[in-house]
């Protein structure tokens, strides 16, 4: 089952609905969920960290993660459309764009998403916790530095960025194969680009970001819980040592 949609518009683009909306239509869907969220795609972090930790343009074995899916968007899938291109020469692509524009995309990107980089506490969680390194990591290097070019800690770079990747992906991609899709714009340039009847169903329209921040307070609460205890590890130890010398 080849991939036949390649998303490459940047994360907080209306991926989410997106995903959901190629499920409906009939495309199993790659996303970012698909690769924390899938307790079946346990090795795939794995995977794109070592897809991270290559030189762009690095062909790999995409079947190892796409084997079930017949379309992909979102991080961190988007970042290698290029490669995705050149793997699966007949897929057509998608280009989600934020339907508020670039400024309430990157608004919504350093609310969410860009914690892998911002947070303190993930990047202690990374120093601890196996599953937080391999995500700091791979983020880190193929989202925020390849895909982003270190943009994000300038609203004007990312922005300016934002907009490159648009004309980038427009110039690369054939224009019968390429579609500039935003999701308020509903079912019918999505259906009729794909070929497929549009539902009677309202597009879905997902907003995840209260989704993202509790995951994120979780994880918080994850760092002070470890800090709090290796504190009374290191305060238990002191006094032992303080009680046998003294």
């Amino acid at each position: 089952m080849p991939i036949e949609i390649i998303g490459a518009g940047y994360g907080r683009t209306g991926t989410m609905s997106t995903y959901i909306a190629l499920k409906q239509l009939g495309f199993p869907c790659y996303h970012m969920f698909e690769v924390i969220g899938n307790k079946a795609n346990k090795t795939h972090l794995d995977f794109w960290r070592k897809v991270a930790n290559a030189p762009a343009g690095s062909q790999h074995d995409w079947e190892q993660v796409f084997a079930n899916y017949r379309a992909c968007v979102d991080n961190p899938a988007c970042c290698v459309w290029r490669e995705l291109m050149a793997a699966y020469p007949d897929a057509k692509v998608l280009l989600t764009l934020h339907p508020k524009g670039p400024d309430a995309w990157y608004g919504s990107a350093i609310e969410t998403i860009y914690f892998t980089e911002s947070m303190w506490q993930f990047r202690f969680l990374a120093l601890v916790t196996p599953f937080a390194r391999k995500m700091r990591d791979m983020c880190h290097k193929l989202i925020w530095q390849r895909s982003h070019r270190g943009t994000m800690n300038d609203r004007a770079r990312a922005i300016a960025r934002y907009k490159e990747h648009i004309e980038e992906v427009k110039a690369a991609v054939p224009a019968d194969r390429l579609l500039i899709f935003s999701v308020d714009q509903g079912w019918e340039p999505l259906c009729a680009f794909l070929g497929v009847p549009a539902p009677e169903e309202p597009f879905p329209k997902v907003n995840d970001r209260a989704a993202i921040k509790k995951a994120i307070a979780g994880m918080t609460r994850g760092a002070y819980t470890i800090l709090t205890c290796m504190a009374l590890v290191a305060a238990v130890v002191i006094y032992l040592i303080a009680h046998f010398l003294g």
